[in-house]
């Protein structure tokens, strides 16, 4: 059976995917996106129920829609997922939710062969755009394996009542971590554990948010000031004033870096043995791109994507969006997912060397 394909691919229908998505619509095409969640919202309804973005809704949007409300507001997560589908509605393009691309592989042509519930697309370019939620990266500590306690990834976290009364030692000093320890420093004793003194930066510089002037400044591409807001000296924290207030309290309380975790222990680093209950991995993630494996060299031995400023250094026609630092501080957030993917699809078409649709093979895997 013989169907209309788009010359597009697009993988993930959350923040990434539907700025591709949108990208595609404004050159013209028909995309085909599929997400493996039942809503075209990413993995933001499994965040922690509390979560609030760090940068406030005039710097939040994809491209040609708004956030609603106080342009000055922090959107709760709720209020991101809202968006997100009011955004997904309003393109016209076809996105299939609820079907998991399982591979995508070469095809004899030079485009690629996408799979998804059974199905296998032919298409001429691919853009992966599946973000991280579904990979938590979990460190290698000393002792994590058979620590007899509860060990839990922030992908986990939901609420503090069910940790309520234990004692719980956050691993990560960036601004989730900040902010989950000291939600559940209302409900128990809670230590922070960082390879480095927690950073905190102003949230306002001269009446302005900090990603407005990062923004103006041109600091979120500037290849000198990328050390300044990785974390290599620490993570920086955007902070009103709020957050140093309350570890300055004592709970959370922060710590260097444990030396290892033994049965139901931490050891510290001055040697001090302690008991905990529970150890918070809030350690970021890492690129959900395992259907790629199949593309040979696509990824590195770390199953990351060989990319430059997101396009695949391969592969003619892959494409990635929403990757940490892909051209720029903002790349993996809502504020800089439209300018990447705009800047990758056009990269991606001057590489086609058939950039119109055609009509493509829909067949059984």
């Amino acid at each position: 059976m013989r169907h209309f394909s788009p010359l597009l691919v697009v993988i993930g229908a959350g923040q990434a995917g539907l700025a591709a998505a949108y990208a595609a619509r404004q050159a013209g095409l028909a995309p085909l996106v599929y997400e493996a969640g039942g809503r075209p919202v990413g993995s933001w309804p499994r965040y922690y129920d509390s979560l609030t973005l760090f940068s406030p809704a005039r710097h939040s949007a994809l491209p040609g829609r708004p956030f609603p409300g106080d342009p000055d507001h922090y959107p709760s997560r709720d209020a991101v997922v809202a968006y997100l589908a009011g955004y997904a509605s309003a393109l016209d393009a076809d996105i299939r939710t609820g079907c998991r691309v399982e591979q995508v592989r070469p095809s004899p042509d030079g485009g690629f062969e996408v799979t998804a519930d059974g199905q296998t697309v032919e298409t001429t370019m691919v853009i992966a755009a599946t973000g991280a939620f579904s990979r938590p990266h979990r460190p290698a500590l000393p002792g994590l394996d058979s620590f007899t306690g509860t060990v839990l990834h922030t992908a986990d976290y939901r609420s503090p009542q069910p940790l309520a009364g234990q004692r719980i030692v956050v691993v990560g000093g960036g601004n989730s971590a900040v902010q989950i320890a000291i939600e559940l420093a209302e409900h128990a004793r809670v230590t922070l554990a960082t390879r480095h003194e927690l950073r905190f930066m102003p949230q306002h510089l001269l009446g302005y948010d900090l990603h407005r002037w990062l923004a103006w400044t041109g600091l979120d591409s500037a290849r000198w000031a990328r050390p300044l807001l990785t974390g290599r000296t620490g993570t920086p924290v955007l902070d009103t004033g709020s957050y140093r207030a309350k570890i300055a309290t004592g709970n959370p309380d922060r710590r260097p870096m444990f030396t290892r975790l033994d049965g139901d222990h931490v050891v510290w680093a001055d040697g001090r043995r302690e008991r905990v209950d529970v150890v918070l991995l809030a350690t970021g993630y890492r690129p959900g791109v395992g259907y790629l494996a199949g593309v040979d060299g696509a990824l590195d031995g770390d199953g990351l994507p060989r990319h430059r400023g997101g396009v695949s250094l391969v592969h003619p026609g892959l494409g990635f969006v929403g990757l940490e630092w892909q051209r720029s501080f903002a790349s993996a957030t809502l504020r800089g997912v439209g300018a990447d993917a705009a800047h990758v699809l056009g990269r991606l078409l001057r590489q086609s060397r058939r950039p119109r649709a055609r009509r493509l093979q829909v067949r059984s895997a």
